[in-house]
């Protein structure tokens, strides 16, 4: 996709994430109106006692997440990374889980897979990383993108080598969480081999001169991380032309046009010194002969014409060295353009970010509930699920200036499964302040209860 088309592309729809803290949403709903003095106490301990019992549920979430990664973790020690049974099939079992286990506790953070056809395109777009990145795709076994919350965002980039700045406008996400699963010493399933071959065609029609990935001797140098290994990275705030940046293992490559601004200096001037060094190795080679006796005959001259010779290619030798540092040194650019645009917004991997993302699915979860309850309470009669959604949309946006699509079969799932809701004729309805805290002091107790076993 080229820059123009990446500065027309907008956003498809709204998002489900809502960025408000825990605090602001309950002042806000509690100073709105709906409540009186003794209801807003209520409501503020109604509040509370939520966020403690799903803040006691999350907690299994997140034994659960880190007893499925254990095998799959590259930071464990080599020798544990076996079930204990060994068959092939249980750890395939066990990925299963693990990805599983992962993506259901994303989605109940409000993040959203990324489309495989969009990181394609992604491949042909440039936001503030503007080098060539060559990714060894082919390592691996899986490759999933979510992400949550979205804006637009105007950045300056440089262009006739800096001499001026141009504007373009590029969709950045706000939270990018990657998940990618090396291969395993066996074939990947035919469900992973299909996901992964999706960007392997991606990355071969935009990248086709650079063909020697492809092999298994690019494979195992560019392999850095263990087979079977999966990887979890979190990004903050990174461009779509950017995705493919994040990728573990990739790395910059020369484009054809850093290989003819270094490429063109060295053959203008090397070829000279190259003439003159050849016109003189003769020389060189039968004085060297004559030192050596396999000669036996040597004019005057020879030895000044000799020296002359060494001389050159001294200084063929300087030139190939300097080339060859201008090579790594626009190398070095170009890593540290993708640095300090790319791994500085890293801020977390692996295992370190299953407590973040349980936190969000955590506090997802308790919006959606407590903003479900709080609509339903507030209506002057039951509502349908329809009228529920918008209603809290509306809410939302007056209160907040905040513009979502409100997970309104999420909140009426979590209120149920709470003993929360009561429907009638499709509509639904919910007790009153007193009788909701009692409800949940008895499910709380019921926690209790069942972790004391």
């Amino acid at each position: 996709m080229s820059e123009a088309s990446c500065e027309t592309a907008a956003p498809e729809q709204r998002d489900r994430f809502i960025p408000l803290r825990k605090s602001d949403i309950v002042t806000g709903l509690a100073a709105d109106g709906g409540l009186d003095d003794d209801q807003q106490t209520s409501f503020w301990q109604f509040a509370r006692m939520l966020g403690a019992i799903f803040h006691h549920r999350y907690f299994k979430e997140l034994d659960r997440l880190r007893e499925a990664y254990f095998y799959f973790d590259p930071e464990v020690a080599p020798t544990a990374h076996r079930l204990p049974h060994g068959p092939a099939h249980d750890l395939d079992r066990a990925y299963r889980i693990l990805s599983e286990e992962f993506v259901r506790v994303l989605k109940e953070a409000n993040f959203v897979e990324i489309p495989h056809d969009e990181i394609a395109r992604a491949f042909g777009e440039h936001a503030l990383v503007r080098v060539k990145i060559k990714v060894p795709v082919d390592d691996y076994r899986d490759i999933r993108m979510f992400r949550r919350g979205h804006h637009r965002e105007t950045i300056d980039i440089p262009s006739w080598y800096g001499l001026r700045w141009r504007r373009l406008d590029v969709d950045v996400y706000d939270d990018v969480v990657l998940m990618v699963a090396t291969k395993p010493d066996g074939a990947p399933s035919a469900e992973t081999k299909e996901r992964r071959n999706t960007l392997v065609s991606a990355w071969q029609s935009k990248n086709w001169r650079a063909k020697s990935w492809q092999t298994k001797n690019s494979q195992a140098k560019s392999k850095k991380i263990r087979g079977g290994a999966v990887l979890f990275k979190y990004f903050r705030h990174i461009a779509r032309g950017d995705l493919e940046a994040l990728f573990p293992n990739a790395r910059v490559v020369m484009s054809l046009f850093d290989q003819l601004s270094l490429g063109v200096p060295a053959i203008v001037g090397g070829v000279p010194i190259l003439l003159k060094v050849a016109s003189t190795l003769t020389v060189l080679f039968v004085v060297a002969g004559f030192y050596l006796g396999l000669s036996g005959t040597m004019h005057d001259n020879d030895t000044a014409q000799a020296l002359a010779a060494l001389s050159g290619l001294f200084a063929l030798g300087a030139f190939v060295m300097r080339q060859w540092g201008n090579f790594h040194r626009q190398s070095l650019i170009h890593q540290k353009q993708v640095t300090d645009n790319i791994y500085y917004r890293n801020i977390n991997n692996n295992s370190g970010i299953f407590n973040y993302i349980i936190g969000e699915a955590e506090e997802q979860d308790w919006k959606e509930a407590l903003l479900g309850y709080y609509g339903l309470l507030t209506a002057k009669a039951p509502l349908s699920r329809d009228e529920l959604g918008a209603r809290i949309e509306a809410l939302l946006a007056r209160l907040f200036a905040l513009r979502i699509v409100f997970g309104v079969d999420d909140a009426l799932s979590k209120l149920k499964g709470l003993d929360l809701l009561r429907e009638a004729d499709g509509r639904f309805s919910v007790p009153p302040l007193a009788d909701a805290l009692a409800q949940l002091e008895t499910e709380w107790k019921g926690l209790l209860h069942l972790g004391a076993r």
